[in-house]
């Protein structure tokens, strides 16, 4: 992967996956690329939805201005929890046409390239908004319970439970975007093994929005989808944008053996 292709994720990193109901929860929001990036603080400016759900409850993540890790409080019950961010929007501008090019392409939406032709728009200093909407699933206790389904622009929802259930065929997860299944997406998965070696590879979603994707017992996961469109007229004349980027994110954790 070139560097001109590489892009930026925005992920939720737990300290654990698995603790018990006596422990904290706490975990980091990161941004940067290979699964490592910088932590990010509590800044309620910044983001539109910070929440945690389990056992069929979910209630906002409360926090002091400025703290990092950004998410520190007691276990909330038995079961699994999911955290749920949703980033304000934030804007770009790609002063290298080369470099937006490689982007849209890593992200297999080499469509806009044509789009942006057919648009009439200039290749100088192109103008794109962009937001994050990240999950991570933390299992506490039994560590029993389902992801859920959060109501996101776009998110990846995991079918299956990858601290209680059979992850020896991998695991299923399917892509939403504005509640409907995305087929045929690319979705990037990020797997960091127990010894903390990284592997990037792909999958793609069938035409029901399913995606398969192969676990190994010990490693940490960071699964990246991103959808991109025009924007609204309404976005486009406040902010002077021509794209819009959205960016689905999960991480989790398989149990070692």
């Amino acid at each position: 992967m070139s560097f001109a292709a590489k892009a930026h994720e925005f992920w939720i990193a737990p300290d654990e996956h698995l603790i018990s109901t006596s422990d904290d929860v706490v975990a980091t929001l990161r941004v940067g690329q290979d699964f490592k990036g910088n932590s990010l603080a509590y800044l309620p400016q910044n983001f539109r939805r910070f929440d945690y759900a389990i056992a069929g409850r979910i209630a906002p993540v409360k926090g002091r201005l400025g703290d990092r890790p950004a998410l520190r409080m007691d276990a909330p019950g038995d079961g699994l929890m999911v955290i749920i961010h949703e980033t304000d929007d934030l804007t770009i501008t790609w002063d290298d046409f080369a470099r937006f090019e490689a982007f849209v392409k890593h992200k297999d939406a080499a469509w806009v390239l044509e789009a942006h032709k057919a648009r009439g728009l200039s290749q100088e200093g192109v103008q794109e908004v962009y937001s994050r909407y990240a999950k991570s699933l933390v299992g506490i206790g039994s560590a029993q319970g389902a992801d859920i389904v959060a109501g996101l622009e776009t998110e990846i929802v995991a079918l299956e439970n990858p601290y209680t259930g059979n992850m020896s065929d991998g695991i299923d997860v399917r892509v939403l975007y504005q509640g409907d299944p995305r087929a045929n997406e690319q979705v990037e998965v990020y797997e960091r093994s127990a010894r903390g070696y990284l592997s990037v590879f792909t999958v793609r979603t069938n035409r029901n929005g399913v995606a398969r994707v192969p676990v190994k017992a010990g490693a940490r996961y960071m699964l990246d989808a991103v959808v991109l469109r025009e924007p609204s007229a309404k976005m486009a004349n406040q902010r002077g944008v021509v794209w819009e980027s959205l960016w689905a994110n999960l991480t989790f954790g398989v149990p070692a053996d």
